[in-house]
């Protein structure tokens, strides 16, 4: 079992929901939300969807939970569940970016065709492009990366100073690439989130350091996230450099071929390899075939960029040094659903606990219902948990009372909320004792409101 690491951060992306005052709390109520999901048609051929698409787990599961709608073609709509798990994982993100020096920036979604041309990759990656011209005969595309454009705006800044250095520059945004057979949802689409990181450093002593350090900030967010993980040696394609490494989900739906060594930590994409290797060749043991989710892509590119657009850095004694880069991906939007595809059943969403929309659901009785004299007491409970620090933007009130609770239950499970409290008959004894389920244990409690106000204090938010 992976050790996940205690992760404390500011909430910085102010609630995007509905809410009722009911005094100081702010209320998240589950008839507020704009979900449009179909939780209870009869079958997946409902789902707005092509039937000639191939789908996945994730993209079934999402459709169904009215988290992603689709507007065309490898290009989805994400919906406001979707939209709260997403920046929580960008928050995440920041959090460890931050942590290794990295300094986040926002680059242009137009890229100049130019500089594309410059570095001789305009024709390289060519229909996968999104390229236009503007009305003054100007050709751009729509940016899948920012090599180009990130080395270009430090090499016309005048370099870097030794001061300065490691240089990691990144930014968290759309990134478009017109896939030729986008499927799975938002495991390949056309549109999509990605946090993509640049680095510059004066030497290749320093760059190595600078790429070991990424990877391990890499490490450390999967493993936070709760998720099992493969680093495989991978081939540079057409970003190019010395070195390249992918960061996988084993998944059987993954389009990636992995080969894992049985005996030490050897991976790799098998288009690294012989397509007649066996054995591991660092070892000599038996190499496994599996299938990955790429999740997270590294490169160390050396002076592929930085000699093309003459980007500097400058050494104690003011001497210009061609400088050495590396470029790091991680696709956000894949990542979110990736971990939804490997931890979730067939029927039930399950998030890393750190990135679900919201952390508890609290179901009141339904009205007019046996339990409804339980209302009284899920009122107090909610509002006692709202006024928990780290979880007052974390409890949605599931008040639809119409519906009776196992129906309720049920869609929570569905939506994957980490956990789930039932006001139901046993909040009718003395004292009132509320159900808490653990979504992904099974695991059932029936607590006092004090033990229910101990219990959450464990819950850990991002």
């Amino acid at each position: 079992m992976v050790r996940l690491l205690r992760i404390s951060l500011p909430y910085l992306v102010t609630s995007r929901y509905h809410y009722h005052d009911a005094g100081p709390v702010r209320r998240h109520l589950v008839s507020k939300i704009y979900n449009p999901g179909t939780l209870w048609k009869e079958s997946s051929s409902e789902l707005p969807q092509k039937s000639s698409e191939p789908t996945s787990r994730s993209q079934r599961l999402m459709t169904r939970a009215g988290l992603i709608r689709p507007s065309s073609p490898g290009c989805f709509h994400y919906l406001p569940f979707t939209l709260r798990a997403m920046e929580k994982l960008i928050r995440l993100v920041d959090h460890i970016m931050h942590e290794i020096g990295g300094q986040k920036m926002d680059m242009t979604t137009l890229c100049s065709a130019a500089l594309w041309r410059q570095s001789g990759r305009w024709d390289l990656v060519g229909k996968e492009l999104f390229s236009l011209m503007d009305r003054h005969k100007q050709e751009y595309c729509l940016g899948p990366t920012h090599e180009e454009s990130v080395t270009h705006l430090v090499a016309i800044e005048g370099g870097i100073s030794h001061k300065q250095l490691p240089l990691l520059l990144y930014q968290i945004t759309r990134k478009f690439r017109d896939e030729k057979r986008p499927c799975f949802g938002l495991l390949r689409g056309r549109e999509f989130y990605m946090k993509d990181m640049y680095t510059f450093d004066i030497s290749e002593e320093a760059a190595y350091q600078t790429y070991k350090n990424v990877c391990e900030a890499y490490c450390k967010l999967f493993q936070t996230l709760g998720l099992k993980y493969v680093k495989v040696e991978a081939d540079t394609g057409n970003i190019g450099g010395k070195m390249s490494h992918e960061f996988h989900l084993p998944a059987s739906i993954g389009e990636d071929r992995l080969m894992v060594c049985e005996s030490c930590d050897f991976a790799a994409n098998v288009e690294t390899l012989n397509e007649e290797a066996k054995n591991c060749p660092m070892c000599s043991s038996n190499l496994v075939e599996s299938k990955g989710i790429e999740i997270g892509h590294t490169f160390y590119l050396g002076t592929k960029y930085s000699k093309v657009f003459n980007a500097l850095c400058y050494d104690p004694q003011n001497k210009p040094v061609i400088a050495e880069m590396g470029c790091y991906g991680i696709g956000i939007s894949r990542l979110m659903a990736a971990s939804i595809e490997v931890l979730s059943t067939e029927d039930d969403i399950h998030w890393p606990d750190l990135i679900a929309p919201y952390q508890i659901c609290l179901i009141p009785p339904k009205k007019g219902s046996k339990e409804s004299a339980a209302l009284a007491a899920a009122e107090e409970i909610y509002n006692a948990l709202c006024t928990v620090h780290h979880l007052k933007d974390e409890v949605v009130l599931d008040d639809r009372d119409h519906m009776t609770i196992g129906k309720r239950v049920k869609e929570a499970h569905i939506m994957g909320y980490p956990y789930i409290i039932v006001a139901g008959k046993k909040t009718l004894e003395s004292p009132p004792q509320f159900e808490v389920q653990n979504h992904r244990t099974g695991e059932v409690q029936y607590l006092s409101k004090e033990g229910v106000l101990n219990f959450v204090q464990g819950i850990r938010v991002v």
